[in-house]
């Protein structure tokens, strides 16, 4: 990019960021510049420092919980600002010495390099249904854990449901029923379920919120597209969109399968192949998702009235056996 480019690593945390620049040119000087408070009007202030007329700033900084606030301040006033993956930054096999100060000038040094790939970034409408989305898992994940507690208590006091095990009516209706002979017991399995009560309430509003933002959302169309698949529901689908993004950015399905961990690994050297498991790097969320839908084809290939009902609102193109196919 030049002798007058200038590429700035930020390593940011909760309270601090970590800053190092290295000058443009290969061999150019890479310096540690200092550590400031990770806020925004810090972070202006070196940028107002660096900056110069004939001098361009190229920023990089790990994804992690921080967020990409960082990002979008910093392109929203025209600075270049990329965000990489922590996995995907070259580390040497013989380095045992990690420190903010050190990942700074490893970032400098390896986007001034060019061997840093920027991730994909959400815009805020974009993040803002993701949150939603795993807020939705993180409360399915919460009341999974409450069911298997109570189950674990009843197995502690020998209580086994009679019939079918599972979270039908008649078993929540053998729960209702259920007695404990001391107080400290029954209080302790009605809190039990009272946490699943509570918690399913809460995907309930959780889903129902997503209904009706999901129509006004910008990807509407490829959420209503991909339900006209097998085994993709509505929360399916948002969730997977939700967590993908704009899927144009994939120029060929190997590239999704790969983003998502969804291929084989492989050691080869010389005339020696050898391929292992999946790889399972990437999304875990959206990897997850498409592991469940996948085994709605082991069944026998037909359309049930839920299915058929969500192709009936789907484009015409989407809802032949062609469009599915566009669809995937």
């Amino acid at each position: 990019m030049g002798n007058r480019s200038m590429f700035v690593g930020l390593d940011v945390h909760k309270e601090t960021i970590d800053v190092s620049i290295a000058e443009g040119h290969r061999g150019g000087e890479v310096r540690h510049y200092g550590v400031i408070a990770s806020d925004l009007e810090p972070l202006d202030k070196v940028v107002r420092a660096l900056r110069a007329p004939d001098r361009q700033l190229h920023f990089v900084y790990e994804a992690g919980p921080c967020g990409f606030g960082i990002y979008r301040h910093l392109t929203k006033r025209g600075e270049h600002c990329v965000v990489v993956s922590p996995s995907m930054v070259p580390k040497r096999s013989g380095d045992r010495v990690k420190t903010d100060r050190r990942d700074s000038l490893t970032l400098a040094r390896r986007h001034r390099a060019g061997e840093l790939r920027a991730i994909y970034v959400p815009n805020d409408a974009d993040e803002a249904m993701r949150d939603l989305v795993r807020a939705r898992e993180d409360a399915v994940v919460v009341g999974t854990q409450a069911k298997y507690r109570l189950k674990a208590f009843l197995l502690r006091q020998g209580r086994r449901y009679p019939g079918r095990e599972g979270w039908t009516l008649p078993y929540r209706r053998w729960l209702t029923d259920l007695s404990v002979p001391t107080a400290p017991q029954h209080i302790t399995l009605q809190e039990y379920r009272d946490t699943i009560d509570e918690t399913e309430r809460r995907i309930e509003r959780v889903t129902e919120q997503l209904r009706q933002l999901a129509p006004t959302w910008r990807w509407a169309p490829v959420v209503a597209a991909l339900q006209a698949l097998r085994g993709v529901s509505f929360i399916t689908a948002v969730a997977l969109v939700a967590e993908l993004g704009d899927l144009t950015r994939f120029g060929h399905p190997r590239e999704l399968m790969a983003y998502l961990g969804l291929v084989p690994s492989e050691y080869s050297s010389g005339p020696s192949v050898r391929r292992g498991a999946i790889t399972k790097a990437g999304n875990p969320h959206a990897r997850r998702l498409l592991a469940e839908a996948a085994w709605a084809y082991q069944g026998i290939p037909r359309i049930g009235r839920q299915h058929a009902y969500r192709q009936e609102a789907c484009p015409r193109w989407c809802a032949t056996s062609r469009g599915r196919r566009n669809c995937g």
